[in-house]
């Protein structure tokens, strides 16, 4: 059963809620990912209030649930954002049973021990069936595949909590450190290893946003100490195409035709078509709107 949703405490844009004032320590499990890494690094601008704590494989096992609670013991974090997870599709329907230990027992542990702190768990777009779009927070849910049924048996477990906050987000661009998370990167990469041509789809649409957007969203809902659903994505939908056409100038090294495709036409799973979102909700508690993909390009010279 999912908690009664509260109103962002009425802080001013960019202030700290009361309850957060520094010294703060806040989790930050998946640090090595592409999200992950970008709050660590954006937190001193959008967050210096709070000392982080970067986690990683090497400080312990999220798998390890008595290691987890022990740590949470010892350490006594005032806030967890959540974003260690199995997010490729094809990983979590190869391998099921690690997908729902990781992507919804994790979650359902680590919501547990914050259940008197902020706690923040990631979500994806993956949770609808994109046979709407311009999806809303209050839209059905419908997911087509394993992963994005872990992501919304997890929801649930968060949103049990009125104190908790579930993001819903798209595709994430930016610099990984593995070089292969964000979708510019596995974009990048294919066309590289394409050749001459590349077929796109023309029919499926996601809401790209660079992931330090995603980051600066997420350091200010927690400032504020917004609890429910939220969605945070691009403010511009576009399809596989439309993407691709937007970064290949940033990339002259390669040289291509990009070819209109029909994801219909495509042998594998069932796609989930259209799962852009309504990004109405957000705008109205962030000290800046989140952009779309081609306005963020357009204004900005970062690497991509």
């Amino acid at each position: 059963m999912l908690a009664k949703q509260l109103p962002c405490p009425r802080a001013k844009l960019g202030q700290i809620s009361p309850d957060l004032k520094p010294p703060a320590t806040v989790w930050i499990t998946g640090a090595n990912g592409l999200i992950g890494n970008y709050l660590v690094q954006t937190a001193p601008r959008f967050a210096p209030q709070f000392t982080v704590r970067a986690l990683t494989r090497a400080d312990f096992d999220l798998l390890d649930f008595a290691a987890v609670r022990q740590a949470f013991q010892r350490e006594s974090p005032q806030a967890i954002i959540h974003c260690a997870a199995i997010t490729v599709v094809a990983d979590a329907e190869q391998n099921p049973a690690l997908a729902r230990r990781v992507n919804v027992a994790t979650t359902q542990l680590l919501a547990e021990l914050a259940a008197e702190i902020p706690f923040v768990f990631f979500s994806t777009d993956l949770v609808f069936d994109g046979r709407k779009g311009n999806y809303s927070e209050t839209d059905a849910v419908n997911p087509l595949h394993l992963y994005g049924e872990t992501k919304l048996a997890a929801e649930q477990s968060v949103l049990a909590n009125p104190r908790h906050l579930v993001v819903r987000t798209s595709i994430n661009g930016g610099v990984s450190r593995s070089g292969t998370r964000s979708f510019n990167e596995q974009l990048r990469r294919a066309m590289q290893q394409a050749g001459p041509g590349m077929t796109l789809f023309t029919d499926e649409f996601r809401c790209p946003l660079p992931a330090a957007e995603t980051a600066r969203a997420v350091w200010e809902l927690l400032g504020k100490q917004c609890a429910g659903l939220y969605h945070v994505a691009g403010a511009e939908r576009l399809s596989r195409r439309q993407i691709a056409q937007a970064l290949l100038p940033r990339w002259p090294e390669i040289q291509m035709e990009i070819q209109a495709g029909s994801a219909k036409d495509f042998p594998g799973p069932p796609r989930a078509l259209d799962t852009s979102f309504d990004i109405s909700k957000v705008q109205k508690e962030l000290s800046a709107p989140l952009p779309g993909l081609n306005e963020w390009l357009a204004r900005t010279t970062a690497d991509f």
